[in-house]
């Protein structure tokens, strides 16, 4: 057989990374990326496909290619996507062995692009026909529903499948196609209500807005623009390179084509509309008169538009969404549901009807692509899951995405060395063990029925009592603490005391791929997956066909009080499903890997491929492979790829074509232990033998290409040498004239240079001459200045000395205060405004500037410290300040109130959920939230109420219900009327005519008096709309009390009732305040 091309032809980079020397993580990349930048995007790891997604068109998917590996041997050409296909399909048909491609990587790698691939070889290899066309249509258009319906656009892929899928494509005994299953794996369905941002909901929400004709959106009481709609993200509605209108009618087209009638796909269009529509019912709180809070409806015109396209009466919905029903044995319990528990429930709602929705898309589509005939089929399954995942922050989503790789990279090691093992014993060569990591000790971890993760957190979720996430994280740590691969804060193999990157609601697992820190947030309501009975038996009593089928549990006469199956424990079975279902087929792998978080072409990011081959198992797979015999061809292609590098064997070889490798071997000198013989191939245990092969091969190959061009590169030399001859003559004369005139002018370029350092040496002697010669004359000058001052001296000596006394005492004074000011400057005090310490003068004349210098220093000093404070801080003591111009030397209850800060919130009211309902109802910020007592003009006794003060009014509020008694705007108060005692008594004078005056003015009673009358005189002094409040301090005041006036006196008298203030009614006109004495 003559074998035209290889793998081994024009390689770039190397095509098989198991032939790859030196072997280490680095030439490994460097191989990748080499072949990556020159368009090479398909690698091999013996029969494994790498695939590089090239985020571009390539010319590599026509049908020349496909023709081109149809029927061709899997390492006959170079690595392609089409050759795993052909092998595959190939192995299926002539060997009868049931198939299975795994395609995995993470999102953005191009799994779902190499499933259409793998689809589009194996349907144009196939046989034709109308009805198998009609079969290979519809398998290959389930695509485009299912990506519809599964699909959205991430931050890494702008069609990121959010879903796993298995196709199994099920053939005759020619190899035709007859149909096909497909089962899909975890929706992400928590993407229906909420989108990360820089991405988008599912495409269908797009395409149908996007998409369907006007009559079909108002069938559906459905508008073009997203923004309507709370449950679709904005910032990423539109994306770039996805026509949604187009794509909405490829998939009507498809959905037609896969065998879908119009009123099905109506209805379908009718359960997408109705989360749309859900998701813009919003609920108020209303409070009930036992106390309780319940939720009500805020608009139901949405509401209302949705019972009509499901069919379901309006008021059963709407008491779904106000009360859940608990059933427990003969026993119904009914409790009225908050806000936030109405939009958990809401929320459910939409995530079970898309995710049931979804569902009931693949059966269907499997109820029209499943094969009709009876007989045995071969199969060929096609797997299209999510990658392995470590994100910042990842939850349970993430923990059984990993746990499915764990198992998908269980499943790959046993089935590789269980293909190497028979193969060797086919070949008749002694099999050695393989040392390799074996990760079953991870998903026993995960998966052990009784100390399992995945069994643990779902006996938290049945157990009665309280259960949190924190709960089910103690348990973990006390069952899991000394397995060697899970970690977490108590567990014994963390080392919390340096190790800061683990948090304490936090676990990690060391997985085959590297550790993932997993929140354990979320992961006990998630595994629940909890959907209100009371939901689901609304949406039975729809009269919409389709609603009853994806809600059976709703049926009343099928009631069923056992907990459904939890979310964990539905994808651990099908995992295992999944499991035995690949146990029986011939695995063909294809690791796909994204070169860039770009999105974009020719740009390939090393750390991120790095990440990739690490949590892929790429090198544990090329170390498998290598463990053995690197390499293996049968007799015939080797013996036809080298016997020329034989006498014996070139260029025929009579006999049997293992003799002929034997000669061949034999005549190289190859050491015996670096092959083996099997019985129809060579083994060659190192990739450096092969390497040596087809470098002798290379330089025969060169021997022979030189003998052939021998004869004809003699002429053309001898034609050329002639035609050079003659042009050589005119170059050389032109080159002559080139150097001579180069010559010159370097020549004439040298000669300026010595001219120009002449010329700068004459000149500088002579500036050197012309400087000596001015010094000469300045000398002489300064000689002759010196002689005649040195003779006006001596003649007006006697004139100097009459005015030394004076110049001595000016020098004495000036020499004083320097070192005055350098003596202050060793010993002054601290910079804090309390520090009164101040250096002594030492002469009484500086008296006057010591003690300028002393408050000038004290006010820099003050100013410093002042521009260290923080504006909140700066506003403390404002308001500090404030109280102490009001209340100074006037109140006696002022200096106990000096060292105590104003704290404002005293209730926190906006944490504190007993008043959430209190807070929500306030419209600006509260400023001071206190508990005062409010005295009664009729016992003088005082009622607790909650004071809270905003910028524009004073509310009093019931303690315990937290209900609103009084809003007094600060507009209508007046005056507030205190006494000189240590007491915490105010009145709050209302203005007379005003609607806040009808019951009268306030006097109340409060711990904090002096930072709330200060709050009072700061928002009036600060609002420019009203006149700034009047604050009253007398022993005796007036109050005014409906249409009664009643005087309020204080006095002071001996210590009652444990030492504190006690107002007492005298009569109908006077309330007398009694304030103990203080020692």
């Amino acid at each position: 057989m003559e074998v035209k091309t290889s793998l081994l032809d024009n390689m770039i980079g190397v095509g098989d990374m198991v032939l790859l020397e030196p072997l280490n993580e680095d030439s490994f990349l460097e191989n990748l990326k080499k072949r990556f930048d020159h368009n090479e995007i398909y690698t091999y790891i013996g029969s494994v496909v790498i695939s590089m997604n090239p985020y571009r068109s390539l010319p590599i998917f026509t049908p020349e290619k496909v023709e081109e590996y149809r029927n061709r041997n899997f390492y006959e050409l170079s690595p392609h996507i089409y050759a795993l296909a052909d092998e595959a399909y190939r192995s299926l048909r002539d060997q009868d062995k049931d198939q299975c491609i795994l395609i995995t990587g993470e999102s953005g790698a191009g799994k779902t692009e190499a499933s259409k691939l793998v689809m589009s070889y194996v349907a144009a290899v196939c046989g034709k026909g109308q009805e198998v066309n009609k079969v290979k249509e519809q398998l290959l258009q389930s695509n485009p529903v299912l990506e519809a319906f599964g699909n959205a656009k991430t931050v890494r892929n702008d069609n990121s499948s959010r879903f796993g899928k298995y196709m199994d494509i099920e053939f005759d005994f020619k190899g035709d196609p007859l149909g096909g299953v497909i089962s899909n794996y975890l929706l992400e369905k928590s993407r229906v209500v909420k989108q990360p941002r820089g991405e988008r909901n599912f495409h269908v929400f797009y395409q149908l807005l996007s998409g369907a004709s006007d009559d079909t959106l108002k069938k559906l009481k459905l508008h073009r623009d997203f923004s309507k709609y709370n449950y679709l993200s904005l910032d990423s509605a539109v994306v770039t390179g996805l026509d949604d209108a187009a794509n909405f009618r490829t998939v009507r087209n498809a959905m037609q084509i896969v065998g879908f009638m119009e009123d099905e796909v109506l209805s379908v269009l009718e359960l997408v509309a109705a989360v749309l529509k859900l998701g813009n019912i919003e609920f108020k709180p209303e409070s009930r008169c036992n106390g309780t809070d319940e939720s009500r409806i805020k608009d139901k015109n949405d509401l209302k538009e949705m019972c009509e396209l499901l069919g379901i009466e309006q008021s059963v919905l709407e008491r779904a969404f106000s009360y859940r029903t608990v059933e427990a044995k003969m026993e119904k319990v009914s409790t009225t549901l908050n806000v936030a528990q109405a939009y958990y429930a809401r929320d459910a709602l939409a995530k079970n009807l898309y995710s049931r929705l979804f569902s009931w898309l693949v059966t269907r589509i499997n109820e029209s692509i499943k094969a009709q005939a009876k007989t045995r089929h071969k199969v060929m399954g096609v797997l299209d899951i999510y990658g392995f995942e470590i994100f910042e922050d990842n939850s349970f989503e993430q923990f059984i995405i990993n746990y499915c790789n764990e198992k998908l990279q269980q499943i790959f090691i046993e089935l590789t060395l269980r293909e190497e093992q028979e193969e060797y014993v086919r070949e008749g060569i002694e099999w050695t063990n393989i040392e390799y990591f074996n990760n079953a000790v991870i998903c026993d971890l995960i998966e052990k029925n009784q100390n399992g993760i995945l069994a643990m957190l779902d006996e938290e979720c049945l157990r009665p009592g309280t259960v949190t996430d924190e709960t089910f994280l103690d348990k973990l740590n006390t069952v899991c603490a000394d397995h060697q691969h899970f970690e977490s804060r108590l567990s014994k193999n963390s080392k919390f005391l340096t190790d800061h990157s683990l948090p304490h609601n936090c676990f990690r697992i060391q997985h085959y791929a590297g550790k993932v820190l997993y929140r354990v947030e979320g992961f006990v309501d998630k595994n629940n997956d909890l959907l209100y009975r009371d939901l689901s038996q609304a949406m039975y009593k729809a009269n919409h066909s389709l609603i009853k089928q994806l809600f059976p549990e709703g049926n009343p006469a099928k009631v069923n009080l056992k907990r459904p199956p939890t979310a964990g424990f539905q994808f651990k079975a099908s995992v295992g499903t999944l499991m035995r279902n690949l146990q029986t087929k011939n695995p063909n792998y294809i690791r796909c890997i994204k070169p860039n978080d770009k999105k974009a072409s020719h740009i390939f990011t090393e750390s991120l491929v790095r990440h990739q081959v690490r949590y892929l198992g790429l090198m544990e797979n090329v170390r498998v492979r290598r463990a053995g015999y690197a390499f293996r061809q049968t007799y015939e292609p080797c013996l036809e790829r080298y016997k020329m590098l034989c006498k014996r064997t070139w260029p025929h070889w009579r006999g049997p074509a293992r003799e002929g490798v034997e000669v061949l071997m034999t005549d190289l000198q190859v050491p015996a232990e670096e092959f083996s013989y099997g019985r129809s191939k060579i083994f060659i245990r190192n990739p450096r033998t092969l390497f040596f092969l087809e470098e002798r091969r290379r330089q025969c190959l060169q021997d022979l290409a030189t003998l052939i061009q021998k004869i004809y590169r003699g002429w053309k030399c001898r034609s050329h040498f002639l035609l050079l001859k003659k042009s050589q003559i005119v170059v050389a004369a032109w080159y002559r004239r080139y150097a001579q005139q180069k010559k010159y002018q370097k020549i004439k370029s040298s000669t300026t240079v010595v001219q120009s350092y002449t010329r700068g040496w004459q000149a500088r002697k002579l500036l050197r001459e012309l400087k000596y010669q001015k010094r000469c004359e300045e000398a002489v000058t300064t000689i002759a200045a010196y002689w005649h001052g040195t003779q006006v001296r001596r003649e007006y000596r006697k004139f100097f000395r009459a005015n030394a006394g004076k110049k001595i005492y000016d020098f004495t004074i000036q020499r004083i205060m320097q070192k005055y000011f350098l003596g202050l400057k060793s010993t002054m005090p601290s910079m804090s405004p309390i520090d009164k310490n101040w250096p002594a003068r030492p002469y009484l004349f500086l008296d006057g500037v010591h003690t300028e210098l002393r408050r000038i220093f004290h006010l820099w000093r003050c100013k410093k410290y002042r521009s260290q404070f923080t504006e909140e801080r700066k506003a403390v003591y404002e308001e500090k300040l404030e109280a102490s111009e009001i209340f100074k030397d006037k109140k006696a209850l002022y200096p106990s109130s000096v060292s105590q800060p104003f704290k404002g919130d005293y209730l926190e009211i906006s944490k504190n959920p007993k008043y959430q309902k209190l807070s929500s109802a306030m419209d600006e910020k509260v400023l001071l939230a206190d508990v005062v007592n409010k005295i009664n003009r009729a016992n003088g006794k005082g009622t607790a109420r909650l004071f809270l003060l905003t910028k524009k009014s004073v509310v009093l509020a019931d303690q315990k219900t937290g209900q609103v008694k009084a809003s007094v705007p600060l507009p209508d108060l007046t005056s507030v009327s205190v006494s000189t005692q240590s007491d915490g008594f105010f009145a709050l004078k209302l203005k007379e005519g005003s609607a806040s005056a009808v019951k009268g003015d306030f006097l109340l009673s409060s711990e904090h008096l002096i930072e709330i009358i200060t709050k009072l005189h700061r928002i009036g002094a600060t609002a420019a709309d009203r006149e700034q409040l009047s604050i009253d301090i007398s022993d005796e005041f007036l109050v005014q009390f409906k249409q009664d006036k009643v005087c309020v006196k204080f006095i002071q008298g001996a210590p009652k009732n444990g030492n504190s203030v006690s107002c007492k009614r005298k009569n109908n006109r006077l309330l007398e305040v009694s304030v103990p004495t203080t020692a």
